[in-house]
């Protein structure tokens, strides 16, 4: 009498089922396109800020002043008011302000203006500045020829330093029919702590102190 045992054991000599090849390098490469599309992601994130921030600077948009190698040739008589405003975030231990409140400038003119920058902790302490100029539109004709925001600023521990600022008004903004009547431009920095350097206090983040 044969047991089920028996019954069910494969034959003598049998040969084990194969697995099938194809299924097998179809998952080899679901898991390879996977692992490229993960590194492209992280790639594409880790240049979107620096992309996004050169796109800024070319086009104005947002209010970003562009940058030029030097002013236009020509220079109208028509002025217009550019306003200067600082600011510092939380944790980092400058006092940050512009030398001058206001300046008048004619169009195409090369200004200059300073920001004066005191650290006042106790170690040294390594910053950069985001900036932005308002109303927005006036960013497309807003241009920087030399800046302190082009690089970062080291201060050691009571340092103070006066920093430039060279730009002009493209006089092509009176062909803006949206641009054309601006009379006032506000030019603002924020001055950010390079990650590491000097002693940070424990304050809520996304917030900016007023400088002046």
């Amino acid at each position: 009498m044969t047991t089920n045992e028996e019954n069910s054991a494969p034959a003598a000599g049998a040969a084990e089922p194969k697995r099938d090849p194809v299924r097998r390098g179809s998952n080899r490469g679901v898991v390879v396109t996977c692992l490229g599309a993960l590194l492209f992601m992280g790639a594409a994130t880790y240049a979107a800020v620096p992309l996004y921030r050169m796109f800024c600077q070319v086009t104005g948009f947002g209010g970003t002043p562009m940058r030029a190698e030097k002013a236009p040739e020509t220079v109208l008589e028509r002025t217009i008011t550019v306003r200067f405003d600082a600011n510092v975030t939380p944790g980092m231990h400058w006092e940050f302000q512009p030398a001058q409140r206001t300046i008048t400038v004619k169009l195409g003119e090369n200004a200059l203006a300073f920001y004066k920058a005191h650290n006042s902790s106790s170690g040294t302490v390594k910053g950069t500045a985001s900036f932005n100029v308002s109303p927005d539109i006036a960013g497309a004709y807003f241009s920087k020829i030399e800046c302190f925001c082009f690089t970062e600023q080291t201060l050691a521990a009571g340092e103070s330093v006066d920093m430039p600022v060279s730009f002009f008004v493209d006089p092509s903004i009176l062909a803006d029919r949206d641009a054309a009547n601006i009379k006032e431009i506000t030019l603002s920095y924020t001055f950010y702590p390079v990650d590491g350097s000097g002693p940070k206090a424990e304050v809520k983040s996304g917030e900016a102190r007023q400088g002046g």
